[in-house]
């Protein structure tokens, strides 16, 4: 009752501000700001005066630019036109160096561990990725790429790797550009200055008709898998990604086929759904000259076509940081449908109520084995 009170007050007043304005000619238009603040509290009280659970009305149906498997290809190619400057997809380039068998004590207690391999990439800039390969000492000839996210060094990961390898797969682990042991190098910025690169946000000032930051992102993985191929004859690969690795697990596999299934945990959901500050995201997940190629509708698509395709979101019901609730629910179904028409592939959503935290739990590991197995 005093939520429907407090409502009509402000409607009240809104109205009363006008007449007032009109008569005082202080508008010249109708005020609908006031009443665009009526609609959101209207919203808010809807969806159980949680913020998080606010979402504006949209057409999911016509926010969907695939209807065809050559519509998929196409977006396909956009998608690496752009992160690549039109020099295409790096499908021969390999590491600029190897460390087989390396020593480090915070992996030493690790089960069915054999050795660790150190993958070596430097791009643009002098930005680079360091990754781990965990070879198991029994294998079942299958690989998992685990992504970490912005909470830093993939060493924050190890449960998840730690449960991969004692279930048989080798595991190379990557963390985020500028992030864990990944450099933060010191650039020249002209018209700016001397920077350090130590925030995503400072790829903006590393933008040119010659180089998308973006590429930051994907070429590891792209170049550590060409030298996987080369030197080892895994049945499958898989990727499995926890927030901003969880989006990194959302973009690649859209512009790799080698990744046959991918899992993504709270780590996307579509920009109309992100109008709170906890699911803005940085600079990647925001860029709109990426998203302009392909949406994140059209990303969840593409990811899951295929045979033996798919693509699998995780939420966190209860999520401490980010991508919480069941905002999902706006664009499951057409994603669904979407792949249906399409013949191939598979997308599917789970909602882990397990935990209030930011990570990918027992349930969410257990849900990501049995989909790998099926």
């Amino acid at each position: 009752m005093k939520k429907n009170s407090l409502l009509l007050i402000i409607a009240a007043l809104s109205i009363s501000v006008f007449i007032y304005g009109v008569l005082v000619g202080t508008y010249k238009i109708f005020p609908y700001g006031q009443l665009d603040y009526v609609k959101t509290i209207s919203l808010n009280e809807k969806n159980g005066s949680d913020e998080k659970n606010i979402i504006y009305e949209n057409d999911v149906n016509s926010l969907i630019h695939i209807n065809t498997v050559d519509d998929i290809s196409k977006l396909r190619n956009n998608l690496i036109d752009f992160i690549w400057s039109g020099d295409g997809f790096p499908n021969s380039k390999l590491p600029d160096s190897v460390q087989t068998n390396i020593s480090t004590p915070l992996y030493e207690n690790f089960k069915n561990l054999k050795r660790i391999d150190q993958i070596n990439v430097v791009m643009d800039y002098g930005v680079n990725s360091i990754s781990y390969l965990f070879i198991p000492e029994s294998s079942n000839n299958k690989l998992i790429i685990y992504h970490q996210g912005h909470a830093g060094d993939f060493y924050k990961g190890k449960e998840t790797i730690q449960f991969f390898l004692e279930h048989d797969y080798t595991v190379m682990a990557f963390s985020m550009p500028l992030l864990g042991m990944n450099d933060q190098p010191v650039i020249i910025v002209p018209n700016i200055g001397t920077i350090k690169l130590t925030s995503h946000e400072h790829l903006r000032f590393l933008e040119s008709s010659d180089l998308s930051p973006i590429k930051f992102f994907m070429e590891p993985i792209a170049v550590s898998l060409n030298y996987l191929d080369e030197n080892y004859d895994f049945s499958s690969y898989h990727m499995v990604g926890l927030s901003g690795g969880g989006w990194t697990a959302t973009l690649y596999p859209a512009i790799d086929t080698r990744i046959s299934q991918s899992y993504s945990v709270a780590g996307s959901v579509p920009i109309y759904l992100r109008s709170i500050p906890q699911n803005y995201g940085d600079y990647e997940q925001w860029l709109p000259a990426l998203y302009q190629n392909a949406n994140y509708l059209d990303l969840y698509i593409i990811n899951s076509y295929g045979d033996d395709r798919k693509f699998i979101q995780i939420f966190n019901k209860y999520d401490s940081c980010c991508f919480s609730g069941e905002l999902f629910k706006s664009y499951e179904n057409e994603i669904k449908e979407s792949i249906k028409k399409l013949k191939h592939g598979h997308f599917e959503i789970y909602l882990d109520e397990t935990h209030k935290t930011h990570k990918i739990s027992e349930s969410a590991l257990k849900i990501i084995l049995d989909s790998m197995r099926d």
